[in-house]
């Protein structure tokens, strides 16, 4: 399998025209894709939504194929002589001065006794650890608590094999980023040379090393250095002294501040602004900023670094929009990202992803991310024993994918396509994700992440891409400001516009905004309702047996098979709004039942379909004991609403059946669980349903003929018939 399809499908071409093929194979065999339900989809996007995410450079090249040579050719056979040996690489003094500006304020740590030890016994050290934890201040202090007479530093390209022939003085030696791989790892017997040589010259060596070194039989130290409180501390005591820090720390910014992990250049500016506090030279205010503007920094020094992987910066970028997801689901998706950023860095070079050597420790520490075992949320429910990734700021996610979307507009177009793709996967976890970032890229600039993101999937042919398109302007508003009203403006224009797909997208997206904007969502749900072709008119029809009626009348029959599935976009959204904001959208609806028939068409399906819900936790309906709550608290107004709902829905011809079907199965469902309050809530509501004679005769006929499981008269319907017909 070509490993460009391995990590991620196939490139984007191939993969959107496969997706497009599939699409038109499906529409020619008359097969339409399936659609989420509304409530369904509502739950996904609550429990995955977020808190409101080149390996042919350094490889060996042998040997010639193919053309004509021309000139000398040496071959070499075997080890090197002596006279052919390459240049040796140099060591340089390190200046004293910066010796003696940390030792002022260096504290040490258990990892940082035990190397001293390590190094005093066997002359050198071989220290494991992040490049932004402070590991090379640490070897210096190492070989300055040894007492070294001088301090050189040796180049980092050296060979493990060429470190003997550094050792020309007695001294103290420091290797920084030793070059470790698999295929060239270090060996025991070279260690014990390398010990036997620092003893001859009376000198000591510190190598510092990436923490996913392959060291093997190579002992080593794994460094951890002190707590951020502490390291802050001799900081600032070293300036102003104790007492100024007793008072300093309890500030809200330091507080904050040492409540999250940081690099210790990032300890010693705060440290400076604390010490610029004490002494008045800045506000609260700018010291409160600096937090904020650390992880702004830290941001920009991932992307524009260029020392970093390419791949590695997919990977943050995957990582700020998968944040405390799955691990494994980040890594997976980002490897598709590093795919097509690897085009539009270098055309030339074959798309690859190396498919093992990724540490998953390193990344994280790379990242600034801590790794964690907890419950995946799925759809069969949640899943435990799942790593997950969480970057350690929770302010890392929102600034990345700001600086990624309008600093570096050249991974614009391969971060949209990337998102587009995974809105198209299967996974409910995904296709959320996609719609968060899309959201988080809409507040940096709305109009490119509509023309990039929003629009297309608005208009694309699979509801799935409509449902990511409405989850995506859901959260974009969410995220605004209060008073920003233009995703809601946008939403209404796509309601009531003739564009079907975007009007489904806006309708959703209207359901999902209800809890906070139901007065909005609500009046442009029934604008569009009102406006729709070939609906049922308010006024009563007129029966003709003239041509020209009898054509109206077809014509009105074809307009209501077409907009069927518009009538079950409005049904979708007023249940989740009758749902999820209760009695001010009940209310309404209720109010129209009588005189807006249109209306009716839509808000009676819809409360069939609430009425469908259980609750999570009890399995009991959820409307069912929103009646009964209603009639405990004395809520009359709702009580009557509900009522007033059952008795349109049991007077329409086209939700009679369904109607009945619905109050089956929450008697059936009381019989279940005797020891709820279901069955004292359907006594209530049968009562009052009881006092109009066309509704009792419906009730009664439906009690008498619920059967239990062993086809058997239900005790529970048999009870409730009892109250009904007891005078």
């Amino acid at each position: 399998m070509n490993p460009a399809e391995g990590a991620g499908g196939k490139a984007e071409g191939e993969g959107a025209q496969d997706g497009e093929q599939r699409k038109k194979e499906g529409e020619a065999e008359g097969q339409e894709p399936h659609r989420q339900p509304a409530w369904a989809a509502r739950r996904d996007l609550l429990a995955h939504g977020p808190d409101i995410v080149s390996t042919l450079v350094g490889r060996d090249q042998f040997g010639q194929s193919g053309g004509t040579h021309y000139g000398n050719t040496i071959i070499n056979l075997g080890s090197p002589g002596e006279g052919s040996r390459g240049p040796i690489p140099a060591s340089g003094p390190i200046p004293a001065s910066e010796v003696r500006t940390l030792l002022q304020t260096f504290r040490g740590c258990p990892s940082f006794d035990e190397a001293r030890e390590r190094l005093s016994t066997a002359r050198v050290v071989f220290l494991s650890g992040g490049r932004d934890t402070g590991r090379r201040t640490a070897a210096l202090m190492l070989l300055h608590r040894l007492g070294v007479g001088r301090m050189r530093a040796i180049a980092e390209d050296t060979p493990f094999a060429a470190l003997p022939d550094q050792f020309d003085a007695p001294g103290g030696y420091l290797l920084s980023n030793l070059p470790v791989s698999r295929k060239s790892p270090l060996l025991l017997p070279q260690l014990l040379v390398l010990q036997e040589k620092l003893e001859r010259a009376d000198a000591h060596l510190v190598v510092t090393v990436e923490p996913s070194a392959p060291l093997g039989e190579i002992p080593f130290v794994r460094w951890e250095p002190p707590s951020t409180e502490e390291m802050l501390q001799a900081h600032v005591t070293h300036e102003v002294g104790s007492a100024a820090w007793a008072e300093l720390c309890g500030l809200p910014a330091a507080k904050e501040f040492l409540d999250r992990s940081h690099r210790p250049d990032e300890i010693r500016e705060f440290a400076e602004r604390l010490v610029a506090y004490h002494r008045g030279e800045i506000g609260e205010g700018t010291l409160a900023a600096y937090g904020q503007t650390a992880v702004a920094a830290q941001v920009t020094r991932w992307l524009t670094d260029p020392q970093a992987e390419l791949r590695e910066k997919a990977f943050l970028i995957s990582l700020a929009v998968f944040d405390k997801s799955p691990y494994a689901v980040t890594a997976e998706l980002s490897d598709a990202l590093f795919v097509r950023l690897q085009k539009t860095d270098d055309p030339e070079v074959p798309r690859r992803v190396p498919v093992f050597g990724s540490s998953r420790e390193e990344r994280l520490q790379l990242a600034r991310a801590h790794g964690y075992v907890t419950a995946e949320v799925t759809e069969w429910g949640p899943l435990d024993g799942k790593f997950c990734a969480s970057f350690l700021d929770e302010r890392t996610p929102g600034l990345l994918l700001d600086e990624v979307w309008n600093l570096h507009p050249s991974a614009r177009v391969d971060v949209a396509a990337w998102l587009r793709e995974l809105a198209e996967d299967r996974r409910p976890l995904v296709r959320t994700r996609a719609a968060s970032a899309a959201a988080q890229l809409a507040t940096a600039d709305l109009s490119a992440a509509m023309a990039h993101l929003i629009e297309p999937w608005a208009d694309d042919r699979d509801p799935n891409s409509w449902l990511t398109a409405a989850n995506a302007l859901t959260m974009t508003q969410l995220l605004a400001t209060p008073e920003d009203r233009t995703v809601l403006r946008i939403l209404h224009e796509w309601c009531t516009g003739g564009a079907e797909r975007r009007r489904w997208t806006a309708i959703r997206a209207f359901g999902l905004l209800g809890p906070l904007f139901h007065e909005e969502a609500l009046t442009a749900l029934l604008d569009a309702i009102r406006a729709q072709p070939g609906a049922a008119d308010d006024e009563p029809e007129e029966e003709s047996d003239r041509p020209q009626a009898q054509a109206r009348k077809k014509t009105r029959q074809k307009a209501r098979q077409k907009v069927s599935e518009a009538d079950q976009q409005f049904a979708d959204a007023l249940e989740l709004l009758l749902l999820s904001v209760g009695q001010p959208v009940l209310g309404k609806l209720a109010a129209l039942l009588p005189s807006a028939r249109r209306v009716r068409a839509h808000a009676v399906p819809a409360f069939l379909q609430a009425c469908g819900q259980s609750d999570e936790g009890s399995g009991r309906p959820t409307v069912l004991d929103w009646y009964a709550h209603a009639v405990e608290s004395g809520d009359t107004a709702t009580a009557d609403d509900l009522i007033a709902f059952w008795r349109s829905a049991l007077a329409d011809r086209r939700a009679t059946t369904d109607a009945l079907a619905v109050l089956r199965r929450w008697v059936l469902a009381a019989g279940r669980d005797p020891e709820s309050a279901s069955e004292p809530a359907l006594a209530a509501l049968f009562g009052e349903l009881a006092r109009s004679l066309p509704d009792r005769r419906r009730i009664t006929h439906l009690l008498r003929t619920t059967r239990a499981a062993e086809r058997e008269h239900a005790p529970v319907a048999a009870r409730l018939l009892a109250q009904i017909d007891a005078p």
